[in-house]
């Protein structure tokens, strides 16, 4: 959803019948994944001590088509529905609060993950 202007590289926002979460998804080639990856893994201890603590890493992420991608997500730890108007608040504040955190670390350390 953010651009990123990194190629292969953007932000996430899911939202489903069980879960919802934010992401950044890295879905490029494999030799330019990986290389965007390590410097991810090098940024990590900054990610989770400045600005999202639980976010999780993943180098081998399978997508529903079978699509492997890496990805570094934040999930929301409550039970909700996108058919259950009463969680529709909690997720938006989630998504709100977890991408306004991914989006300062990605301005923060843009250079260091584009170089």
């Amino acid at each position: 959803m953010y651009n990123t202007k990194i190629k292969g590289l953007s932000f996430k926002f899911h939202f489903d019948t069980k879960s919802a979460f934010v992401a950044l998804d890295l879905e490029d080639d494999l030799e330019n994944r990986i290389n965007c990856w390590e410097k991810l893994i090098a940024l990590k201890s900054i990610l989770h001590s400045e600005f999202l603590p639980q976010a999780k890493y993943e180098e081998e992420y399978y997508l529903d088509n079978g699509k492997e991608i890496s990805r570094i997500y934040v999930s929301l730890k409550q039970k909700v529905s996108i058919h259950n108007k009463n969680t529709w608040r909690d997720v938006m504040e989630f998504f709100y609060t977890k991408m306004n955190l991914f989006e300062a670390f990605f301005d923060e350390y843009r250079d260091i993950i584009k170089s």
